[in-house]
């Protein structure tokens, strides 16, 4: 997981644990998610984190949301997709050379066997507050 230090954090929490944590940078009109857990899926807590950030971001001037995955978590792009965001560029190698000059411990292959190559961006405008 991303080191939340130096960077702005949601946290979703029950009375007794934390179900969720959501890490942004905001720079200029964009606010980028740089990471996001949360604890199960279709239990909203997912849901509930993009939505608050959409509201944070718009609250501080931002009229773009956007993150990276990679091209082997088709469940990432089916969440994001369902909730407002498009497609906006495709890096392809984009992993294979982070893996080449900066991260040699990324791994070949990703989620469901997929090799691990391409980085994918997703955008969604946000409505003036």
């Amino acid at each position: 997981m991303v080191d939340a230090r130096d960077r702005p954090a949601l946290i979703a929490s029950t009375d007794d644990e934390t179900v969720g944590v959501l890490i942004y940078d905001i720079d200029g009109t964009n606010c980028e998610i740089v990471n996001m857990r949360a604890s199960g899926q279709w239990g909203g807590v997912g849901t509930a984190l993009i939505e608050r950030i959409a509201e944070v971001a718009r609250a501080q001037g931002c009229s773009r949301l956007w993150l990276v995955t990679t091209n082997d978590n088709l469940d990432s792009m089916q969440f994001y997709q369902r909730r407002g965001f498009r497609l906006s560029a495709v890096r392809c190698g984009a992993v294979d050379q982070a893996r080449r000059t900066l991260k040699p411990d990324i791994p070949d292959v990703g989620y469901y066997k997929i090799p691990l190559r391409d980085e994918i961006e997703f955008e969604r405008d946000l409505e003036p507050a």
